[in-house]
């Protein structure tokens, strides 16, 4: 049986010091899943259905059974999930995404750098935050991130950044998403903030105000009224930190086809990248989990996070918080969720993982939140591919 996990394991790497990433075929991928349940026993010994069973709520409760039994039989042990153990130093790199929360966490491991005593580094506040960087940018800062003395942190707008195509040790990669849609919103009314335009003027007084026009325009009128800023055009691309529809990119990396919106090449890339180089990644929307898992999977550096974390509540929930966003309705929102397809998968890839994380730990103090019915449909459904 571990000859057959790490051929799954095998198959499924991305070699972090090529330039191109490698994953096995869904073919590779399906005999690999069928041989880790014939030695398991799984296949075997899985409840079966009677033929006395009523076809509709009888079937449904049996299918129920039956992919619980085949998801604790397929639940990984922690260590094939652990890639904190893949780092070549005790370099925590956190690339934040940004309306994910990721100010909070900063303040979350400067508080946690004195505690733990580990190092607490970020990027200077920038006129314009360029986030996806050229080869010799790259160099750049991989070199500034590695002069740090370890054990330590750095903090950064930018695109994942593969550490060892430099010749640098691999650091520890951990990162947090968001809704994609509510992360869109909230960006939305972050840059129209008036604390927003203070902030900035007094860091670059050159800086020229908004059209008032502009500051005053909603999210549901922009998206309603068919406006240019609110069309999320698969596809399409824009350079910048201003363009935050695309999750996906600070995960794909800094190449041209991780540009492009909504697209297969950037998220299958993304979805690699993170099953294979992060240690976590949080889900803003289940702090509890997310805590969980980078205390379990990153102690070194997050050992007590959740308990400074809830007794600092009050505190953290001011970070960022603005009251100057109104409710945006669910009509909209789902207008929206329309184009954000693949943006949406990827959410939903890195929370399973999450939750996978924590299961892998086999702990029954652990409550995780509960799948809905769809939620297990589809998960069924993607084992049943590989059948």
């Amino acid at each position: 049986m571990a000859t057959v996990h790490r051929t799954l394991k095998k198959n499924r790497r991305v070699h972090t010091d090529q330039t191109e990433h490698t994953l096995g075929t869904a073919q590779e991928y399906k005999g690999g899943l069928q041989a880790l349940r014939r030695h398991s026993g799984a296949e075997r010994n899985k409840p079966q259905r009677t033929l006395e069973a009523e076809p509709s709520e009888a079937d449904a409760s049996q299918e129920q059974i039956e992919q619980e039994y085949l998801d604790k039989e397929l639940i990984p042990e922690p260590w094939e999930l652990n890639n904190t153990a893949r780092a070549g130093r005790e370099m925590l790199f956190f690339n934040r995404v940004p309306k994910v929360g990721s100010q909070t966490f900063m303040e979350l491991l400067r508080r946690l750098a004195i505690r733990n005593q580990f190092g607490f580094h970020r990027d200077a506040v920038q006129r314009v935050e360029t986030i996806r960087l050229a080869p010799a940018d790259q160099q750049l800062l991989v070199s500034l991130v590695s002069a740090h003395a370890p054990p330590a942190s750095y903090i950064k707008h930018v695109c994942y950044t593969n550490f060892t195509r430099f010749g640098f040790p691999s650091p520890i990669y951990v990162n947090v998403v968001r809704d994609p849609v509510e992360r869109v919103i909230s960006w939305y009314y972050y840059v129209r903030a008036p604390w927003y335009y203070v902030e900035r003027k007094r860091a670059f007084p050159d800086l020229p105000l908004p059209d008032p026009a502009w500051l005053k325009k909603d999210f549901e009128t922009c998206v309603l009224s068919g406006d240019r800023e609110c069309q999320y055009i698969e596809g399409e691309t824009h350079e910048g930190i201003g363009d935050h529809r695309r999750q996906t990119l600070f995960f794909c990396g800094h190449e041209a086809q991780c540009t492009p919106f909504n697209s297969v090449g950037a998220l299958q890339r993304a979805k690699r990248v993170v099953e294979e180089q992060y240690a976590v990644v949080g889900v803003l929307e289940d702090m509890n989990s997310t805590l969980l898992a980078f205390e379990r999977y990153v102690p070194r550096f997050f050992t007590g996070a959740s308990r400074l974390y809830w007794e600092e509540l009050n505190t953290f929930n001011r970070i960022n918080r603005n009251a100057f966003k109104p409710p945006v309705s669910e009509a909209v929102k789902q207008i929206v969720r329309a184009n954000f397809t693949r943006e949406i998968e990827f959410y939903e890839f890195c929370k399973q993982r999450l939750h996978m994380q924590l299961k892998a730990l086999r702990d029954p103090t652990i409550t995780l939140p509960t799948p809905t019915r769809s939620w297990r449909r589809k998960r069924e459904s993607k084992i049943n591919d590989f059948n």
